[in-house]
């Protein structure tokens, strides 16, 4: 690493992913990319997430901070308090990914190239562009879901993008304060929508690399029905020019 080396923050929200976080600390240690930094951003979990990071803070690989937050009120806000943190923290790129090892870290290296070398504002790890896939065991109730969540987003708000409900993104920070990522609102899958279409809005670019989605190796998935039913009515509050709470 040296001084001209941006400073990468992985903000990593948890809930239950005391298994899972060690192992995803582990792997981004060992990608061929200096000064990465993960950001946990826990909230509360009652199986002791919070500890182990912790102790990762203390012992990890690469650097570790954490961010306890005392109730569980969705993945949106957990990412808006993480790359708020990062932005604070000097982050020049911020990467979002989820706890449960369905985003693979072997995508960052592409990703960050990509930012170096274009002028995307944010890079998609994409499951629906070529050499992308979703989990061969993944059911066909599930995979016909995400493949209409996509359809009916794009139908609404014309984002441009194969796969715009991902939660695998990579940030340039300067994009993160351009579109106010502290004044999103939105949940679930309607948080990646709601911050895809405020790049979109302010005429920035949206590029998207392959990666294969995997099923989460340990826990339970974390999607409700609240989330479903928000993820269907934020597009058109956004099409709208409406606040989506």
């Amino acid at each position: 690493m040296n001084s001209t080396d941006p400073k990468i923050t992985v903000v990593v929200p948890t809930y239950n992913e005391r298994d899972n976080l060690p192992k995803i600390v582990d792997l981004l240690a060992a990608l061929p990319v200096p000064n990465v930094h993960v950001l946990v951003v826990d909230d509360n979990s009652p199986d002791g997430t919070g500890e182990v990071a912790d102790k990762l803070a203390v012992d990890g690989p690469i650097p570790v901070g954490v961010l306890h937050r005392t109730a569980k009120d969705g993945l949106g806000r957990a990412y808006v308090a993480g790359m708020t943190r990062a932005l604070d923290e000097g982050a020049d790129i911020v990467i979002q990914m989820d706890a449960d090892l369905s985003h693979p870290t072997t995508a960052i290296p592409a990703m960050l190239q990509t930012l170096a070398e274009t002028d995307a504002a944010v890079v998609l790890g994409s499951r629906y562009v070529p050499g992308g896939a979703v989990a061969s065991d993944w059911p066909w109730h599930r995979k016909a879901l995400s493949a209409w969540a996509n359809f009916y987003v794009n139908t609404i708000l014309r984002l441009g993008v194969k796969d715009a409900t991902a939660g695998f993104k990579a940030w340039r920070a300067e994009t993160l304060r351009a579109i106010d990522v502290e004044s999103v609102q939105s949940n679930g899958y309607a948080f990646q929508v709601e911050m895809n279409h405020r790049v979109v809005r302010r005429g920035l670019r949206i590029a998207e690399v392959p990666i294969r989605f995997e099923e989460r190796e340990e826990g339970v998935s974390k999607m409700s029905l609240g989330v479903q039913i928000e993820s269907a009515l934020v597009p058109w509050k956004l099409l709208v020019g409406r606040d989506p709470r």
